[in-house]
């Protein structure tokens, strides 16, 4: 059935301008594990795109290694010079320890102090921004709480984060349409560059910050070199800022074309937890992750050689009907909700508390201050095979007096 996908090149970001949902309901019904044939330079890869064929390869870490990449942009460059070093492409006993280093870094202790400055930090965003009336949600509140709330999980001082931002918008994905593979290789080492030298600083000088973790972090009695510190570094400061970022900016435009579902919200008849998680399913802003198959093997049925690329695409299985009852309604009450946004398995997202963290509080303020909003200009869309969402969302807010006069209240109290 490789004629589904003959004429769709999922390595071009410019295939995700177009709606691909037929694109993803045929496959999903005639060719769930799908051949994607070569294309230029590139190599011929799988497309996976059930729900269950997706969990599966995501559980099986024998016949499946993320040391060879996991993004389609280094599985088709021939492998990530960070294998082994970094967490998401490094698997088996060094993965484990490494995981387990880092998990102390997000200790309950540490994530309760962070998510209550989570709070405070959306609240304060989206009170300033309804006061005002508009803004660009994209750029003046959802650029500035995810990257807040990483950057003081790892100790970036705050004089630093537009800088990191900047780069991290440029590293996996691009605002403009015509910005090549380059701009992001730049953007990626700015930011190797950048936490060599904050890594220097903490070894000198320890805090109790994720790089400091690291620096004291130990493997089968060797301590972490400053190369596996900085490339962790990177990979939680582009994990923790895109998703969540992404995430946000779709919740607010879909709300906005959603009014029934912003009102159930609003009254308090859909628990916020239960929301975000929707929110998440529904936007799905990481596309795909991918695996190399180490011996040969089956993916529903369909034979898997040794050294074959497989990539699993979240936005077909979160929209998967054996699993979502109406997955193209977006339902705010909807449970359970099995969505694969932050992945399975081994390499589960580390920060997907945090996310689910940022996502809430989003939710509890807008409902908190603002009766109402409308998308009130374009939309401008990202550029990138890997992330889906929008760099510029112009939204109008209609002020809720009473929420936003409590609000101030209680502020001034505590000062």
């Amino acid at each position: 059935m490789t004629e589904l996908i003959h004429d769709v090149d999922l390595a071009d970001p410019q295939t995700f301008h177009s709606d691909l949902t037929d694109f993803w309901e045929r496959l999903r019904e005639h060719d769930p594990v799908a051949w994607h044939p070569p294309r230029g330079d590139n190599p011929g890869f799988w497309v996976v795109s059930r729900h269950a064929d997706i969990m599966a390869v995501y559980r099986d870490n024998v016949h499946f290694t993320s040391e060879r990449g996991n993004l389609l942009v280094t599985l088709l460059a021939g492998g990530d010079s960070a294998a082994g070093q970094m967490l998401a492409v490094t698997d088996g006993h060094r993965h484990r320890e490494l995981r387990k280093i880092m998990l102390t870094a997000f200790s309950p202790r540490a994530l309760e102090r962070i998510a209550e400055r989570v709070r405070e930090n959306t609240r304060r965003l989206v009170a300033e921004a309804v006061e005002r009336g508009t803004c660009d949600f994209a750029e003046d509140i959802a650029s500035h709480i995810p990257m807040g709330t990483i950057a003081e999980l790892l100790g970036v001082p705050a004089s630093d984060r537009e800088f990191l931002l900047s780069l991290t918008k440029s590293a996996l994905s691009s605002d403009a349409e015509d910005a090549g593979e380059v701009d992001a290789l730049m953007a990626r080492n700015e930011i190797l560059l950048y936490f060599g030298e904050l890594v220097e600083q903490r070894r000198a000088s320890p805090g109790d910050d994720v790089i400091s973790v690291l620096a004291g972090g130990e493997i089968d009695g060797r301590s972490l070199t400053e190369d596996e510190m900085v490339l962790n570094c990177y990979s939680l400061i582009i994990g923790g800022d895109e998703t969540s970022r992404l995430s946000m900016i779709d919740a607010v435009r879909t709300l906005a074309g959603h009014p029934a579902q912003w009102q159930l919200l609003r009254d308090g008849d859909v628990g916020l937890g239960t929301a975000a998680e929707e929110i998440l399913r529904w936007s799905t802003p990481a596309m795909h992750f991918g695996r190399t198959c180490l011996t040969d093997t089956e993916v529903g049925g369909v034979r898997i050689a040794a050294g074959d690329i497989v990539t699993l695409w979240h936005s077909s299985g979160n929209r998967d009907a054996s699993v979502f009852e109406d997955p193209y309604a977006f339902t705010l009450g909807r449970t359970p909700n099995k969505h694969i946004t932050f992945g399975y398995g081994p390499h589960f997202c580390l920060g997907a508390y945090l996310g689910r963290v940022e996502v809430s509080e989003l939710l509890s303020a807008l409902r908190t201050f603002s009766r109402g909003f409308e998308v009130a200009g374009a939309a401008r869309r990202i550029h990138s095979n890997f992330l889906t969402g929008f760099s510029s969302l112009p939204v109008r807010f209609e002020p809720d007096p009473a929420g936003l006069a409590h609000y101030h209240e209680t502020r001034g109290a505590r000062v």
